[in-house]
């Protein structure tokens, strides 16, 4: 019998100092059987990070074709691509192509990321934001994370500050571009 994907219903403060954005987010999200807990996670933390108006989460490492997180203009066009962990080459050429701003955010090795794009033909790719988190954070966060979860995430030049229950983390986001490599 194949599993079913496990419903996470998040509540989150977001207060995002850097870009000016203060909204109290309800957001439900299936987590696919094959899906980390840290890449639930790293999409969430996506999703917060480029929140705006028209962003979707998408359903993850099921979703095939589509990043996993993207936003949409009021036509429906797809003007962000926003994926996580480890994307191909032909994926962000793709993605930059059909939505003109394409970005990454992983929580594995970013220098195994850059070598693996280093020298691909990527539409754009020297235009392309790959925000890297510390790996060991992500895990104990990750952790925490139940079926109902609230916490507040706090951005502030260029660090992310996360709370939930009586558990407070700092979270750096170092970022990287493709031409790096």
């Amino acid at each position: 019998m194949a599993q079913t994907a496990t419903i996470y219903t998040l509540g989150i403060d977001l207060s995002d100092m850097d870009r000016g954005v203060y909204e109290t987010l309800d957001l439900r999200l299936a987590r696919h059987p094959s899906e980390t807990a840290e890449y639930m996670l790293v999409r969430v933390l996506a999703y917060c990070l480029e929140y705006q108006e028209g962003i979707e989460l998408t359903e993850g490492v099921s979703s095939g074709d589509e990043p996993a997180v993207f936003v949409r203009d009021l036509t429906g066009r797809v003007t962000a691509w926003i994926d996580v962990g480890m994307p191909d080459a032909s994926r962000l050429h793709r993605g930059s192509k059909l939505a003109g701003r394409a970005a990454v955010y992983t929580h594995r090795d970013a220098r195994q990321l850059l070598a693996q794009l280093s020298g691909e033909k990527i539409h754009h790719g020297e235009d392309i934001r790959i925000r890297a988190f510390d790996r060991g954070t992500i895990e104990e966060i990750a952790a925490l994370i139940e079926r109902r979860t609230s916490m507040s995430l706090s951005v502030t030049h260029g660090e992310i500050y996360i709370s939930i229950g009586e558990r407070t983390f700092t979270l750096p986001i170092v970022e990287h571009r493709i031409d790096e490599a």
